[in-house]
């Protein structure tokens, strides 16, 4: 089950994007899986940073946790074949993360679709916001779609997400 406000879904709608990227900002499912199915090509996941942190009061707020709590702060890359599609951050508290999950997300070039595949818990995605940037570079365009969601187990957030995804030709399938 997915909670889509309509905000998000209006937006998606009237953005003026490619149909692919359209279906991959989309989806309450694996960006990697359908990034695999898109380009023929298998999607690797490079990590940029990852570490433990303390909530400061943003995250406390985004992951309904007390300041201070341990969460694993995590950047990567997708990439198909050479060419970068989406750059990610996730936000996890750790004190929700049972443990075979925190063992993988640990592990850090596994996508987390897979991870949540793998442990065979439920979980649902709820969409917060999506939006198109201009002047926002990144991965050589300055045209970049933003999405956020949650991703909820246990009617609690397990993982916050951003998803950032250029605007340009690279997604013309």
């Amino acid at each position: 089950m997915t909670f889509v406000n309509s905000e998000f879904l209006r937006d998606l709608k009237a953005f003026d994007i490619p149909t692919c990227l359209r279906v991959c900002a989309g989806t309450d499912g694996s960006v990697t899986f359908l990034l695999e199915i898109m380009t023929r090509k298998d999607v690797s996941v490079v990590t940029e940073a990852q570490h433990i942190v303390k909530a400061d009061a943003e995250m406390s707020s985004l992951l309904k946790v007390p300041e201070g709590s341990d969460v694993n702060y995590r950047l990567v890359t997708l990439l198909a074949g050479d060419t970068p599609f989406v750059r990610a951050l996730s936000l996890s508290p750790i004190e929700r993360m049972p443990e075979n999950i925190r063992q993988d997300l640990m592990r850090a070039d596994i996508p987390i679709g897979k991870i949540l595949r793998n442990s065979g818990i439920e979980t649902r995605r709820d969409f917060d916001n999506i939006n198109i940037a201009e002047n926002d570079p990144l991965f050589d365009t300055s045209r970049v779609l933003s999405r956020s969601y949650r991703i909820v187990h246990d009617n609690s957030t397990m993982m916050w997400i951003n998803e950032r995804f250029p605007v340009d030709e690279r997604w013309d399938l």
